[in-house]
Formats: C-alpha cells, structure tokens, sequence
C-alpha cells in the first residue's frame, strides 16, 4: 500500500514504520495513519521559518481532527486515513488533540528548564500516540496504560538525545538546561560539538533517566495483556540507542551514532513473536 503517507513515515520513521507492519491486520492501517499523522506534526518546526506559518499547520491539524470526528476529513491523505482509524477503532480524540497542543507549543524552539519538562513534553506526544496505539489493538488496561506512559517518556527522552548532533549543527541546543548548568556544559559546548567530560557527564544523566523509565515499564510487565506488548515495539530501538550511546561512552557526537543500526527490523521481528517488551 504505497500511498503517500505510508511513503512519508518510511523516509521520515523507518522503525515506527517496520513497528507498524508487524502490527495484526486489523491494526496495521490505522498504525501507519497514527504514526504518519505524528510525523507531519514533528516536522512542522522543522520546515517552517516563521512561528506564525507553524501556528497556521496546528490549527489546520485541530480543526482537521474537530471534522474528523464529525464525520467530514478535510481532503488529506493523512487526514483521511486517521478519520478510518477513528472510526474504525473509536479512538480517544483527546489523546490527538493533546499531541498538537503539545507540539504546538514546542514551535516556541527554547531549551527544556528541566528533565521534568522534557517528560512532560513526551508524556504528552509520545505516551499520548501509544494510547491510540493501544486502543487500535482494542486495549483498554491500566497496566498497559502506566507501562505506555513511560515508555513514551523514555521515547521523548531518547529522541532529544538522538537529535541534538543535527540540532548542534544548526546551532541549536534543547537538552534540559538544568542537566547542563549541573555539569558546567553550555550550549556552545554542543554547537561546536564537544566531547569533552562535562558534555557526556549531560549524556549519561539523561540516558539513565530513559533507561529508568524503560525500567519501570517492565516492572509492570506481569499484568500487562501479551498483546499490548506489540504497541511497546519501539523499546527495542530505544535500548539499541541506549546501548550504542553507552559504548561510545556517552559522546552523543560519536560517529558510530550516525548510522542506522541494520539489525533494528529483525530485533523488532524477534521481538514481536516474543510477547514481551
């Protein structure tokens, strides 16, 4: 199914997209339009040089979901697979509105003050999207829910450190500042790309604040439904990333962080038999 969507999050989330494929049938469509929906929304700040145009995307996103939900998709190849979605799986439109709020309010493009507030910025993008995620698998489970909230955290977490190389590089630096002001490391440590001590001693605070929320997400492992465990596929790619980080010791400018790991897609396959996350 090449349609334009699905080709957008193959080149923009390559392991969202194989997580999605490994999906049941049932679920897998719906999957493809939550996670491209979430892609358009990520790049918005990327691609827009003025708030304003950014601002002007978020509300043609608000209102897109408002008429969604009324049964009239505006005429989007995203717009119209999340409309199937919704109503296919009855999906929560609470947790689509908070990712724009979320996101939208990201277009301000300042630094974290602290790890709270990158928590919360991923609590509420991405622990919102394993929601849906979880109701396309027609999941309703309070252990799934807290499960799904930290590994969202861990996900926002990792995604802020996997980014900064590409951030630094065109000057600019999100990581929580009070990580950096801890260990002396100012933003032009990043920008000009310094592996020096106090810039990795920020690495590994923040990796180990990921780790503990992947952690966390397993210690309610036991109650969690074996099904709900497909929604959880993305925790593979965000110990693979852990991992590297750690081998590099935590030089968030290493090359070796540069490249896709190719094994990511058999490790999710693996994964996906294997009912656990």
């Amino acid at each position: 199914n090449n349609t334009i969507h699905v080709l957008l999050l193959r080149s923009r989330d390559y392991d969202g997209f194989v997580s999605s494929l490994l999906l049941p049938e049932e679920a897998r469509r719906s999957s493809l339009a939550l996670r491209a929906f979430n892609v358009e929304l990520a790049q918005v700040k990327d691609s827009v040089s003025q708030k304003t145009i950014g601002l002007m995307r978020m509300q043609f996103w608000k209102t897109a979901i408002e008429e969604i939900y009324r049964d009239e998709p505006p005429n989007q190849p995203v717009s119209a697979e999340l409309w199937r979605a919704v109503r296919k799986h009855y999906l929560t439109k609470r947790w689509l509105l908070r990712i724009i709020t979320e996101r939208e309010k990201d277009l301000d493009d300042r630094a974290y003050r602290n790890l709270q507030e990158l928590e919360k910025y991923a609590e509420n993008t991405q622990s919102s999207l394993i929601y849906l995620l979880l109701e396309c698998l027609g999941l309703k489970n309070v252990h799934a829910d807290h499960a799904a909230s930290h590994i969202g955290k861990a996900q926002g977490i990792v995604t802020c450190l996997r980014a900064t190389p590409y951030h630094s590089s065109r000057r600019k630096v999100y990581l929580p500042m009070d990580i950096c002001m801890l260990h002396g490391a100012s933003q032009e440590d990043f920008i000009r790309g310094s592996r020096e001590q106090n810039v990795r001693d920020v690495v590994y605070d923040i990796a180990s604040q990921a780790h503990v929320h992947l952690q966390h997400a397993r210690s309610f492992s036991n109650n969690v439904p074996a099904a709900a465990n497909l929604a959880f596929l993305q925790t593979v790619v965000l110990e693979d990333y852990l991992q590297r980080v750690r081998r590099a010791d935590f030089d968030v400018f290493h090359p070796s962080l540069k490249n896709r790991n190719p094994l990511v897609p058999i490790q999710l396959y693996i994964r996906s038999w294997k009912k656990s996350y």
